[in-house]
């Protein structure tokens, strides 16, 4: 079978670049590099595990070349975070070429403007434990497609409340919700409240997420911020 040409290569690695920020939001370099270069499981094999994935310096280099042509193109915007990281999001022109293809994408201009300290960690941290589910077969529900919508709860949520991240995989739910230190009394009596109902069996897995499909609740896991 003759090798696939480079300029190819560099082309799908460019989509799935583009297709990534669109699911993400924004992304950095190392998230990209851990997620678009790293070869995927096709199921999980074990419960999943909150640990960020780690991008080889290979990928790291593949990442940074893809990222200059993207920025050079003017399909990426580039911005830095608040800890002083690059980050990237869909320029109009990497939105119009996804659309192209069949993904309704929009530009992420807005997604990179200035934001709290504890809001870029947040989403950083929800960013890692959702790449780290790809990677590892689970079918992953980000952050951003669940601000959006585009998760099996919809804009209501399941139960009136939404998870960070959510995690498929075989036969069963993870619910992920990245945790400040501390929660407020309001928050934390609505959490009780939702948990109730949760162990009770009010809610399942089954009807909330994939109707007919017989999942149960694997978890609630709450990586903390630090």
């Amino acid at each position: 079978m003759p090798a696939k040409d480079g300029r190819l290569i560099g082309q799908e690695n460019e989509v799935k670049v583009l297709r990534a920020l669109h699911r993400f939001g924004w992304l950095r370099t190392r998230d990209l590099a851990a997620l678009v270069w790293r070869p995927w499981e096709t199921a999980p094999t074990n419960a999943p595990d909150l640990t960020p994935l780690v991008p080889s310096a290979s990928h790291w280099r593949m990442a940074q070349r893809t990222l200059r042509r993207l920025v050079r193109d003017r399909l990426v915007l580039k911005a830095n975070g608040p800890d002083g990281s690059v980050i990237y999001t869909l320029a109009e022109a990497g939105a119009a070429r996804l659309r192209h293809i069949g993904i309704p994408a929009s530009s992420g201009k807005d997604l990179v403007r200035r934001s709290s300290a504890n809001q870029f960690r947040h989403r950083c941290i929800a960013n890692e434990v959702a790449i780290a589910g790809i990677a590892t077969g689970f079918r992953v529900s980000t952050e951003r497609e669940v601000a959006q919508g585009r998760w099996p709860g919809g804009d209501a949520g399941i139960a009136e409340k939404k998870p960070d991240v959510l995690l498929q995989g075989n036969g069963q739910v993870w619910w992920i919700e990245v945790e400040r230190s501390r929660k407020n009394q309001k928050d934390y009596a609505n959490l009780l409240q939702w948990l109730t109902k949760i162990g009770r069996g009010t809610i399942h897995a089954a009807e909330a997420v994939a109707p007919g499909k017989g999942l149960s609740w694997g978890g609630i896991e709450s990586p903390r911020i630090s």
